[in-house]
């Protein structure tokens, strides 16, 4: 069994982490922790463990010590130096922050106010998302797991974008998410009173996926791609909807569209191109690893429209992570993330 410990591991996506890997059948979690609630059993922060999980929360050294694989789960910034110990030690270390996700270090300084502390380390990382760099994770020890817009974006439009099908500029990405998308700390937005019955915009044209959707985009497009993006909060606990809108390339049909959508996706099982007529919707992708996706034209402006769900604690952070996991120990992709989400 691949020994799996979490630091982090009583925020929402560590707490997801600890769901998920509990039924997986080749790995187990030997060690958590969390700073918050050192000394503290896992099902007293959430009680749905009880009985199930009652796991001490230890400290950050005594994970790495213990495991094969450490997945951090903690806010950017954090994460360098746990990474750099896990390196040297030999370990699997798989980043659910955004400490590896950026190439260019003039970005994270720009975006997230932060220095690479080893410049060779982040040459050795690998930014993971499977279904369009898939081959480059293998054989990795670093793992920059994307985030959850960063997943739900170029799922929804990168077929179209590596493809040729459309216009590399003027493309919009209008995303909605769940509550849990900010994390378990108390913000203003977030209180139940201002978040019900609620829906609005936020770090309109600023948010910090941005230049991690168009480092994504920009591969897939071999070419400098730029974006609007433009999230926003509903008013749910989990899920995360992107409708994409891109300018269709002259004599570009539907059929065409559908078909380059259905074989670019065709062997990605946690990728669902929906039918003709039907609609991605986030009550149908909810607690999978599941991503569905949804095509659509305005043929008046020539326009795709192109819309993926996806949980953004699962497909979106910790589901991704692990589908990280199976890919590096070379084990079936989907070990531990075959859930079905339910019907209502």
């Amino acid at each position: 069994m691949i020994k799996a410990g979490i630091i982090g591991a009583t925020g929402y996506a560590g707490a997801e982490l600890v769901r998920l890997l509990m039924t997986h059948p080749k790995a187990e979690i030997t060690a958590i922790s969390s700073v918050s609630f050192e000394g503290k059993a896992i099902s007293e922060v959430y009680p749905s463990y009880y009985q199930l999980n009652d796991m001490i929360c230890e400290k950050a050294e005594d994970v790495v010590e213990r495991c094969d694989v450490i997945f951090a789960a903690l806010p950017h910034g954090l994460s360098q130096e746990l990474a750099k110990t896990c390196y040297d030690k030999d370990k699997i270390f798989i980043d659910l922050g955004a400490d590896f996700r950026l190439e260019n270090e003039e970005d994270y300084k720009e975006w997230y106010g932060g220095e690479y502390s080893d410049k060779e380390l982040h040459k050795n990382a690998v930014y993971a998302l499977p279904e369009f760099f898939r081959e480059n994770i293998k054989g990795k020890k670093i793992i920059a797991n994307p985030g959850c817009y960063t997943t739900g974006v170029p799922l929804a439009i990168g077929p179209a974008v590596a493809k040729g099908l459309v216009e590399t500029k003027g493309i919009i990405a209008d995303c909605k998410s769940g509550a849990t998308g900010a994390g378990r700390g108390l913000s203003q937005n977030t209180h139940f009173t201002d978040l019900n019955e609620g829906f609005h915009p936020y770090k309109v044209g600023c948010h910090r996926h941005t230049p991690e959707i168009e480092q994504t985009l920009s591969h897939l497009a071999n070419a400098p791609v730029k974006i609007t993006f433009v999230p926003h909060l509903l008013p749910v606990n989990r899920g995360i909807l992107s409708t994409v809108y891109a300018p269709l390339k002259d004599g570009i049909t539907e059929e065409q569209i559908r078909k380059v959508y259905e074989d670019f996706y065709a062997d990605e099982y946690f990728v669902r191109v929906l039918p003709k007529g039907k609609t991605a919707d986030i009550h149908n992708i909810k607690y999978s690893n599941f991503g569905d996706i949804s095509l659509h034209i305005d043929t008046r402006t020539n326009t795709l429209i192109a819309v993926s769900a996806i949980d953004n604690m699962v497909k979106g952070a910790a589901g991704q992570a692990i589908q990280n996991m199976n890919i590096v120990f070379a084990i079936e992709e989907t070990a531990g993330l075959e859930i079905i989400p339910p019907a209502f």
